[in-house]
């Protein structure tokens, strides 16, 4: 299939970067047979990083498969003030984890620690034991429950990719992200900060003296985030990226 009728094919479905997908389209396809599905599937609306098999983050290519959250770029932000707050940690624990990314790209960037990693959603599971493989332990289920016990108290770097879009704000996503993504992955109930309040409520016995809770949420919540994490006995933070348009908050636990 000539390049040009493939950027054609994209444009025309509606892809801004038609240009872009399509190098990146013809260079991971292997065959024309698998070239011309990949294209259908893309100009259907599937994310580009589905169809692909894999989504650049932090410098490293992660794995994604379909029904599994694809990592955003402004999750790299979080990645960036975890390293540079703790680039001593050596615990990391990789909640609400999906694809991995944010736990790899921390062991990436900071070298032998041990990772521990735990998704509720038994697909993303599947998908981030092939992107931490060797690196650490991916576990299944609910939050904390999924975690070895053996870690509380222990934990210098807490990231958790928290759901955080309003319930009825989920209906006002794009279609590659509420029809693509688990619900599980995008939903955080009434006011879109249930799960990390959850998160937060427990974040003090998991973590070691001095170790860090981190999460993204939006600019107009960030409020009721840091009162979340002020609750819990942790110290709050709140760092923004423009260029990123991206919104982590730290939890701090005071040195004992």
């Amino acid at each position: 299939m000539d390049l040009s009728v493939i950027v054609s094919r994209l444009r025309s479905a509606g892809c801004v970067f038609a240009e872009d997908e399509a190098a990146l389209i013809v260079s991971t396809a292997l065959t024309p047979a698998e070239l011309a599905a990949m294209v259908e599937r893309r100009a259907g609306g599937h994310p580009l990083e589905h169809v692909l098999g894999w989504a650049g983050f932090c410098g490293l290519r992660i794995a994604v498969e379909p029904g599994v959250f694809v990592p955003r770029r402004r999750t790299e932000f979080l990645v960036r003030q975890a390293v540079a707050a703790r680039p001593d940690a050596t615990v990391v624990v990789d909640l609400c984890c999906g694809s991995g990314a944010v736990g790899a790209a921390l062991t990436a960037e900071l070298g032998r620690v041990e990772l521990c990693a735990a998704d509720v959603d038994p697909v993303a599971v599947r998908c981030a034991r092939r992107n931490v493989g060797a690196l650490g332990r991916v576990y299944e289920g609910d939050l904390y429950a999924a975690l070895p016990g053996a870690l509380r108290g222990r934990v210098d770097i807490l990231a958790a990719n928290v759901p955080y879009v309003p319930t009825e704000e989920v209906g006002l996503l794009p279609a590659e992200a509420r029809v693509h993504e688990p619900i599980v992955a995008l939903d955080g109930g009434a006011d879109g900060l249930d799960v990390l309040r959850r998160v937060t409520g427990e974040a003090g016995q998991w973590l070691a003296p001095g170790g860090i809770l981190l999460f993204e949420t939006s600019e107009r919540q960030a409020a009721g985030a840091v009162e979340a994490v002020a609750r819990s006995g942790l110290v709050p933070r709140v760092a923004t990226s423009d260029e990123l348009y991206a919104t982590v908050v730290v939890g701090a636990k005071l040195p004992s």
